[in-house]
């Protein structure tokens, strides 16, 4: 969960629902105020009335919003206020959250045990790339209270009848629109199905667009829910201090290194398109004395988990990330968010700016704008409802 935001903050927002207000379970209640939050944000607010009275919930909210704790919180709340009479077999999930990427599965996970520090909640995460025969034997060991898992590593352990997701009460389907792009919808079809029917289930749907085929999806899954929108656009334009500079297509790496050398930026994330321009640029920044890593897709899990562990411990302040890898980054205190290449998708824009300017911090963007990318303007313009101004390099 990311850091409350300054009292200043807090006290302008006076419209915004207090915890205290939702007569959550006390031991729900202590581990927020362990974490220092008193108010919901926007998105916690909108949903958590509705999903803690057990209606399902579609969402559209981007990363950051906190739209995680809003639903482990009516996961948590549901289960302290109505314990099982007797436990159930082995490796029965009483609700199961289901994530695009590694990165975000371990992220919710890390959540869930922060808000269940008080509670008697059995969490277990499954996720490729990691130790198999110990997420198996956590499976065997006992029930389960919150499963979270990538779709591909649920379906084995459920083909082995290791898992078992019929007596699921709450499922949580999030990023859908990334489950779509990464082409898992039919993985999470056969896990869906797997689950008891929708009548009989809390169903909660995230996604940070709904285009038509998310739409669907939702109406297949969800059961008479209630839609939550938060505005993309306010969260970008309000937050974050958001440049646009005219570069050449053959001027982008050095530009890089001269803005990395004369502002020395604290803590900075630079997104590209693709890997292999992430093994590029990485090699030509440490090449040149700079103190980079890297997160794609092709780079080994147990790398990446340990990538992320020192960019949150600020032992490594500039990481090089494509949008897949991208999606599991949170991390507080992210001063820079570079865009070497433009995103073919305006809303992945939105997605890549909001890792910094979070919790009441200024943040500042820089998109790299080349004779390439300038094809991409006119959709985040619209997107932000604002023209683009594009400037030469401030260095």
């Amino acid at each position: 969960m990311s850091s409350p935001p300054p009292e200043s903050d807090q006290e302008r927002d006076a419209d915004a629902v207090e915890f205290g207000e939702l007569a959550l379970p006390p031991a729900i209640v202590e581990a927020i105020g362990d974490l220092g939050f008193e108010r919901c944000t926007p998105i916690q607010g909108e949903v958590l009335p509705y999903s803690l009275s057990d209606y399902d919930v579609t969402g559209q909210a981007q990363t950051g919003t906190g739209k995680t704790a809003a639903f482990l919180i009516t996961i948590l709340a549901r289960q302290i206020e109505f314990p099982l009479a007797r436990p159930l077999p082995p490796g029965t999930a009483r609700a199961l959250v289901l994530a695009p990427t590694r990165e975000l599965a371990l992220q919710i996970e890390a959540d869930a045990r922060d808000l269940a520090k008080h509670a008697d909640t059995r969490i277990v995460c499954l996720v490729g790339g990691i130790d198999y025969q110990k997420q198996r034997n956590l499976l065997r060991d006992g029930p389960v209270d919150i499963l979270v898992a990538t779709p591909g590593r649920l379906l084995d352990f459920c083909g082995q009848r290791i898992a078992n997701l019929g007596r699921v009460e709450v499922l949580v389907i999030d990023e859908a629109d990334r489950m779509l792009d990464m082409g898992f919808i039919p993985d999470v079809r056969r896990i869906v199905y797997q689950t008891p029917r929708k009548r009989n289930r809390q169903t909660l749907f995230f996604s940070a667009t709904f285009n038509d085929d998310v739409m669907n999806l939702a109406a297949q899954w969800t059961l008479d829910p209630v839609h939550v929108a938060i505005d993309p656009e306010s969260l970008a334009v309000d937050t974050v201090d958001q440049r646009f500079w005219t570069v050449g297509r053959d001027r982008k790496r050095t530009t890089l290194l001269e803005f990395v050398r004369q502002r020395k930026p604290d803590h900075t994330l630079v997104f590209v398109n693709r890997r292999d321009t992430a093994r590029r640029l990485l090699s030509y920044l440490q090449n040149r004395g700079v103190r980079c890593e890297s997160l794609a897709g092709d780079i080994p899990q147990r790398k990446r988990l340990a990538t992320m562990r020192r960019f949150k411990e600020g032992e490594t302040n500039l990481v090089v990330a494509t949008d897949v890898a991208g999606r599991g980054i949170h991390v507080e205190g992210i001063s820079h968010v570079i865009n070497y290449d433009l995103p073919e998708d305006a809303e992945d824009y939105v997605h890549r700016i909001g890792r910094t300017g979070r919790a009441g911090a200024s943040g500042v963007s820089i998109s790299f704008v080349s004779e390439d990318d300038a094809f991409d303007l006119p959709a985040i313009a619209e997107l932000l409802g604002n023209p683009i101004t594009c400037t030469l390099p401030e260095v």
